[in-house]
């Protein structure tokens, strides 16, 4: 007779820890289920290559399976987030690529903005200075945004001759801040402030800048404390719903709320509550 139960192991597919993980063009740290990654070019405001976009989509894309990982924190190094693009390493060589390469590049991009969406581990960005082009695009992409009162966010693509509509720009940002601020972003290119930015939505809050990143790291280790499966569902469900009618959306929190019933960490609730005790969420 055989056994027809199901080794865990199976189920759990490609799950790893990531704390072992070794970057190679950025920093990548994980303590206490919160991973941080640094882009790391302050010489040059840390600005993205060929190489840091993919194995930032690379990256992304693995933490659906990370098992230690449960909130990330995007931040830049030198008191600049990004730059956008390298204009030696990226933009000088696009200008001879013909359009099968080009388009190549544009959707080796748009899977960066993919791969974030679909983690199902809440993005905090902290975006301190400089955070234009294909950086604006990371924080767009980003869940929640901490900034600074000197932080500068551009969609700077209308002023080197492209259209705004890049990575998802035209999709996302106006849910962010509203169709006609957008609007104003993506057709002029101009730097958005700091403090005009929290005013917008596009930054949950400011902080000083020596105190950013420590706050956003404890944003995302509040979001760590929390039920890390029902957080998964709830950012899938805020992405996916963009293109559900308002029945479709009713209908699909139904459905991913009885899954969150079924968890442990709703019993863990309910048990803490008649206890009047604080709930212990393991993700499960």
């Amino acid at each position: 007779m055989t056994d027809d139960r199901i080794d865990p192991a199976l189920l759990a597919g490609n799950r790893r820890p990531m704390a072992g993980y070794r970057a190679t063009h950025f920093l990548w740290e994980v303590k206490d289920g919160v991973a941080t990654i640094t882009l790391n070019r302050p010489e040059r405001k840390n600005p993205l290559t060929f190489d840091s976009y993919a194995e930032l989509r690379d990256l992304f894309h693995q933490l659906k399976w990370a098992e230690d990982v449960k909130a990330v924190v995007v931040v830049g190094a030198g008191g600049n987030f990004c730059s956008g693009g390298d204009v030696h390493e990226i933009i000088g060589p696009l200008v001879r690529l013909k359009a099968p390469e080009l388009l190549m590049f544009t959707r080796m991009t748009g899977e960066l903005v993919k791969t974030m969406r679909a983690c199902p581990q809440p993005i905090v960005a902290a975006v301190d200075g400089v955070c234009a082009g294909a950086g604006a695009i990371v924080a767009m992409a980003s869940d929640l945004r901490l900034g600074t009162a000197r932080s500068k966010t551009a969609f700077l693509f209308n002023r080197v001759g492209l259209a705004g509509c890049d990575m998802g720009a035209c999709a996302m940002l106006p849910r962010i801040v509203g169709q006609g601020r957008a609007s104003e972003l993506l057709y002029t290119g101009r730097s958005l402030g700091g403090e005009e930015g929290e005013r917008w939505g596009f930054f949950n809050r400011l902080a000083a800048p020596e105190e950013l990143l420590a706050e956003a790291q404890a944003l995302a280790a509040q979001l760590v404390q929390g039920p890390s499966f029902a957080n998964g569902i709830t950012k899938t469900m805020l992405h996916q719903e963009w293109a559900m009618t308002i029945e479709q959306a009713i209908e699909a929190e139904a459905q991913a709320q009885a899954i969150c019933m079924l968890t442990q960490d709703f019993t863990r609730a309910y048990e803490a509550f008649v206890a009047k005790q604080k709930p212990r969420f393991e993700g499960n």
